[in-house]
Order: structure tokens, then sequence, then C-alpha cells
């Protein structure tokens, strides 16, 4: 099995920061890609950010010019930058991993982490 257990959420004042980690966890797999998705209440989990291996990153519109995804491959860790935060990206955010095992795809989810951004 694959585990993935995030850290660095809490509580920010808008126009501050904070850093996400992701660290994936197990054995007999490879990561594929990686990403980050948010549900804001009322909505519906949307993509954040994406990072495949050997391949473009890729954002949504509303996070374009202030977050910025990363990744430690030795460590199977995916980070989050975020700066510049806004009320509007009050969520809960999950990491996300597409791993491959004996030949089969899998999609793996964090428990998420509650980013709060308000003054």
């Amino acid at each position: 099995q694959v585990q993935l257990v995030e850290s660095g959420g809490g509580l920010v004042q808008p126009g501050g920061s904070l850093r996400l980690s992701c660290a994936a966890s197990g054995s007999g797999f490879s990561i594929n890609a990686m990403g980050w998705y948010r549900q804001i209440p009322g909505k519906q989990r949307e993509l954040v950010a994406t990072i495949p291996s050997g391949g473009p990153t890729n954002y949504a519109d509303s996070v374009k010019g202030r977050f910025t995804i990363s990744r430690d491959n030795a460590k199977n860790t995916v980070y989050l930058q975020m700066n510049s935060l806004k009320p509007e990206d009050t969520a809960v955010y999950y990491c996300n991993a597409i791993v491959g095992r004996g030949g089969v795809m899998y999609q793996y989810w964090g428990q998420g982490t509650q980013v709060t951004v308000s003054s």
C-alpha cells in the first residue's frame, strides 16, 4: 500500500504564505505524477496543481503566478508553495499521487489539510 502524509496547513492572513508538503511512503511502486487538489466549502473538489514525472507542471488559472508546485523525487515528496494567499483560497487541500505497481495504475489521496485565509 501507499500512504500520503500531508503537512503545512494552517491559518494565515490575506497576502501571507504557506508551504504544504506531502510525502509518499511504501514499497514496490513508482510514482507517475503527484499533485494538489482542494475542496472549497459548497463546491466540488478541484485541481490546484500537478507535476508529472518527466512532464510539465500544470496550474489552475486561479492560482497561476501565486502557487508553485515542486518535487523531491528522492524523497517521494511534493510541495506546494502558496504565496499572496486570498480568502478565496480557503479550502481543504488534498495531496494526490498516481502510482504504478505490478503493471497497474492506482490513484491515492491524502487525508487533507485545512488552509484558512482570514483576517
